[in-house]
């Protein structure tokens, strides 16, 4: 972020919990192999957090981790949002919110009609959650029994312009999506343990109700001056300011252990 100047520093650090144990644990993918056919699609549909995408790929292999220093600079593949056409391991371009359910259902649907058994998992923002389209994607969904579509929902209540109860309620969430034919799995997004569990624990069907993973979370969880506030959704760290936060997060970190992803 310092290369960059500014970014959205809570929306990655909400997700954190999550992305870890998506790619060092859940995700099957060759690094090697980035258009292998087989492989789990991941579909950022909060494309604005792609900075805490980026290092995870580097650092399972799909490129080299020096790529990162010209993060948002003239001529770098690394935007602010990720691009498929340019980045190994990036499956979908997002970046306009609401999308990336509509893409995860065409994806799952693109493995049912190859008949290839991957998984399609397609992490949403809970801002986005207010777009019709994604409403119409769950319905889609649940109507043509995808079951090998995973939707994580980074419930973290806030979006750019608040709360999203005060600006378009999404509760009772766990009951909607219910409604809409879908199975539901709840978990606390920054227990890292609770959330592979939880992944351990969904149905392998690829035919049956989609399942969805709403993570009850923080934005900005790690780093006290950011938590639960919105001035942060995009922000700008120098100096001092950024020194201090970067040993915040430093003194928090605990280790992970990658996991072999093609298995």
């Amino acid at each position: 972020m310092r290369i960059a100047g500014a970014g959205h520093y809570t929306s990655t650090f909400s997700a954190a919990e999550l992305f870890a144990a998506s790619y060092y644990a859940e995700l099957r993918y060759r690094p090697d192999e980035p258009g292998w056919p087989d492989r789990d699609r991941f579909v950022l549909s909060k494309g604005h957090a792609a900075i805490g995408l980026y290092p995870l790929l580097a650092d399972v292999g799909f490129f080299d981790r020096t790529l990162l220093d010209d993060y948002t600079r003239l001529d770098s593949s690394f935007g602010d949002h990720p691009d498929m056409r340019k980045i190994a391991g990036i499956d979908f371009s997002s970046g306009s919110l609401g999308h990336g359910l509509s893409v995860s259902v065409g994806m799952a649907l693109g493995a049912r009609v190859q008949d290839r058994s991957f998984r399609v998992y397609c992490m949403m923002g809970d801002g986005e959650l207010a777009e019709g389209q994604v409403w119409e994607a769950a319905m889609a969904a649940s109507q043509f029994q995808l079951g090998s579509l995973v939707g994580i929902v980074d419930r973290n209540h806030l979006s750019i312009d608040g709360n999203t109860e005060s600006i378009m309620s999404i509760e009772p969430l766990a009951s909607r999506f219910a409604s809409f034919g879908w199975k539901v799995h709840a978990v606390d997004g920054h227990d890292l343990d609770a959330i592979l569990d939880v992944f351990s624990a969904l149905e392998t069907d690829t035919v049956g109700p989609p399942q969805v993973v709403i993570a009850d979370t923080v934005k900005g969880r790690g780093v006290r001056r950011m938590e639960g506030d919105i001035q942060w959704h995009v922000g700008n760290l120098a100096g001092a300011d950024y020194d201090d936060v970067i040993a915040e997060i430093a003194g928090g970190l605990q280790p992970l252990v990658a996991a072999g992803a093609d298995d």
